[in-house]
């Protein structure tokens, strides 16, 4: 007789929470997110001055209260996700800078990081929230369609963006 013994994975739990862009695990994780976001875009590896350059060239500073959120997305205390919240007008709310960790994709991050967002966009006062993406980003524009926002007509002339989508908040 043989037996089998059950091996059972421990819950993996992220907790989101606003947190300054500057703090160390937040300039950590915008870095590693442009640099994802211009690897895949230059399709190749990019260098730590090219960071640098691309965070002078896209500032952060309208992700600060009253006008913004950062929050930091951290799986089992581990930060290894992020993201932004910015408004355009008094009601509509921009999601940006949203990222997940490669080693962490597929374990709720991107979900967490919505909720989080979202809600952090209903405090600054906004019924509904709006984003762009590119093509290649096709993770990020599978997740966004998941969780309700829907393709819209462009509603800004950034030169990187190919798709714009739109969610209202209840």
């Amino acid at each position: 007789m043989t037996t089998h013994s059950e091996h059972l994975t421990p819950t993996l739990s992220w907790t989101v929470t606003p947190e300054p862009f500057t703090t160390r695990d937040a300039t950590a994780l915008r870095r590693a997110y442009y640099a994802e976001l211009a690897g895949r875009y230059w399709k190749r590896q990019v260098t730590e001055t090219e960071i640098d350059q691309g965070l002078l060239d896209f500032p952060d500073d309208g992700l600060v209260p009253p006008t913004g959120q950062f929050v930091v997305g951290r799986l089992d205390g581990e930060p290894l996700a992020c993201g932004g919240i910015r408004l355009l007008d008094p009601l509509t709310a921009e999601l940006t800078r949203v990222y997940v960790d490669r080693r962490a994709r597929g374990t709720g991050g991107g979900a967490a990081l919505l909720q989080a967002l979202e809600a952090e966009a209903r405090a600054l006062g906004a019924e509904r929230v709006r984003l762009d993406t590119r093509s290649d980003l096709v993770e990020a524009r599978a997740l966004y369609a998941r969780h309700g926002y829907g393709e819209i007509p462009a509603y800004n002339s950034d030169p990187y963006a190919e798709h714009w989508f739109e969610k209202n908040l209840p």
